[in-house]
């Protein structure tokens, strides 16, 4: 059973959106052409409570893009983005949503990030994917979406951890490049974890 992992095509991520992958639109039209190609297709969704730590709003001396330890764990200051309820955090309305068979929340922990799919970014809780393509009997996944450089990165080195064989669609995403050349070592990483990197 081959699934397909579709990564936080969400409006913030978009054109506009307060946290707005350059050309993220463009890959909704990829989602859509390779659902059915797949037995199976799930989605994550960030979904924030307007409090999340992870926004620059919560630290009032603190801009966005700075540095400060949440949890224990580095964390990058976002703008406020994918809040609960807001047209933010849906997903783009050109995505076929008819074909996506269950949909994970993420970052809904205000105490903690979550850039996977599948935990939190301490590994603490799991979002229930990994339980979930288990129980389906899933042998291997391609993950596509936003950001190549975060969220799609950790997604796809965790399905890697969890046995997965796994493949990225490369044409399938968008990165940040917080740091030029983000998206490069991004992709090297996922490549040298085990992740198949397909043009």
């Amino acid at each position: 059973m081959h699934a397909l992992i579709l990564v936080d095509l969400q409006y913030d991520f978009m054109p506009g959106g307060s946290l707005a992958v350059p050309e993220g639109d463009q890959v909704v039209s990829i989602a859509n052409q390779l659902m059915a190609d797949f037995d199976l297709v799930v989605a994550t969704q960030d979904w924030h409570p307007p409090d999340h730590l992870s926004f620059a709003s919560q630290h009032p001396d603190r801009e966005i893009g700075e540095q400060i330890e949440l949890g224990g764990l580095e964390q990058i200051l976002w703008p406020d983005h994918c809040v609960q309820g807001t047209r933010g955090a849906e997903f783009h309305a050109d995505l076929n949503q008819t074909s996506i068979d269950k949909v994970f929340p993420k970052g809904t922990d205000r105490l903690i990030d979550s850039y996977s799919g599948f935990y939190d970014n301490g590994h603490q809780k799991s979002t229930g994917l990994g339980e979930y393509l288990q129980e389906q009997q899933v042998k291997s996944v391609t993950v596509l979406g936003l950001a190549t450089d975060f969220c799609v990165k950790w997604t796809a080195l965790d399905a890697v951890k969890l046995g997965f064989q796994t493949r990225l669609i490369q044409t399938g995403c968008r990165g940040v490049d917080l740091s030029p050349g983000d998206v490069g070592r991004a992709c090297q990483e996922m490549q040298q974890a085990g992740v198949k990197i397909i043009e």
